[in-house]
Formats: C-alpha cells, structure tokens, sequence
C-alpha cells in the first residue's frame, strides 16, 4: 500500500465521507455481530475498503473527526491503530477537530466495520477523506464496484441502511485504486457539486 497514509478532498468542512483501506493480515473468520444470522464469516487476507459518511451540522460538531477516530479505536483498552496518533495530527491541521479533540475512551461495537477492525490482523492502512455535506456513499459504492478486482465478502455487508449496495469490499490491487480515486475523484465532485450546490 501507498506510504502516505491519507488523501483528502475538500475543504471548509467538518462532515462528509470517506474510505477506509484496511489490511488483513492473515485469513479471519469474522462474526460481524448478528449480520448473516450471526455465523462467522471466512475473510482471506488482503486489503479490504469500507466507505462510510458522518453528516451532521450542529454548531461546533465535527461529525467527520470524530467518526474517523473512533475508527481507529478498539474496545475495552485495546492497543489502536497505528494510524491514530497521524490521524489526529492531520485531523487538527486541517480544521476537522480541535486540538482538544481526543479520540473516544471506550467504543462500544455498533456498526458492521467494527468487528472487523477490532481484529489484531487488521490495520487501518490509508484513508481517503472527502470534505462534503452530500452522502456520497452511493456514488461511491458504484464507482468501486464497477472497477476491476473489487469484490464484495457478503451482499449488503456494512451497507444495512440502503438496499442496494455493499459497503465492504475486497481489492486484489489498492495501489492502483488508490491511484485510480486521485485522478477521478476530483471531476465525480465537481459534478455532484452542480447537481446539489
């Protein structure tokens, strides 16, 4: 995976979307609470994505922030991830979070993704963060689904607010998506930027 551990679009704001680039280190058998009536589910090693949103406008929210933190957490006193400490810095560079803005002292695990990164063999490995108040999560979903050697592990998996999309995906080549996102993302936002602005 690319050395540089985050890409970020956007600016002025405190909310928006993002994509996850996690490494499994070695093969898991992941029970993701009681999605798939609750059976665990055979993950190979690999890198996997998991797109998210955290929206939000109340004064003094940085719902975006606090969302990515709690990503790189784990539960009951668990050692984060290693990204945390550079997210934390690049977060307050960039005016998502202020300096008093620390990570979450106990996380409770509520989302699918969640159980996947509370695993020791997974690491957080790149963030990409787009500055935006529109849910791209869809776009994004048909964007990733549409480019070769992506997969999905379970239909709807870490998706279970919409009905037709998955939100955690396998990719046999990150570098190359990766380099794929920097060069297209900027037009999908500037077009979805005319359709809701």
């Amino acid at each position: 995976m690319n050395a540089n551990w985050f890409t970020l679009f956007g600016d002025n704001e405190k909310q928006g979307s993002y994509l996850l680039f996690i490494e499994l280190r070695k093969p898991a058998r992941v029970k993701f609470g009681s999605f798939g009536k609750g059976l665990p589910l055979p993950l190979p090693a690999g890198c996997y994505l998991y797109l998210g949103s955290a929206l939000g406008k109340k004064p003094g929210a940085e719902p975006l922030a606090r969302r990515l933190m709690r990503h790189a957490s784990r539960s009951s006193g668990r050692k984060p991830h290693a990204i945390l400490k550079k997210l934390r810095k690049l977060l307050v560079e960039n005016h998502l979070a202020g300096p008093a803005t620390l990570p979450p002292t106990e996380k409770r695990l509520r989302w699918h993704i969640d159980y996947l990164l509370e695993r020791p063999e997974s690491a957080i490995v790149h963030l990409v963060i787009i500055r935006c108040p529109v849910k791209l999560e869809p776009v994004l979903a048909r964007y990733l689904e549409a480019k070769p050697g992506i997969s999905a592990p379970a239909e709807r998996l870490g998706a279970q607010d919409t009905t037709d999309s998955t939100h955690l995906l396998r990719c046999s080549d990150p570098d190359a998506l990766l380099c794929g996102i920097r060069r297209d993302l900027p037009a999908m936002l500037s077009e979805l930027e005319h359709q809701f602005c």
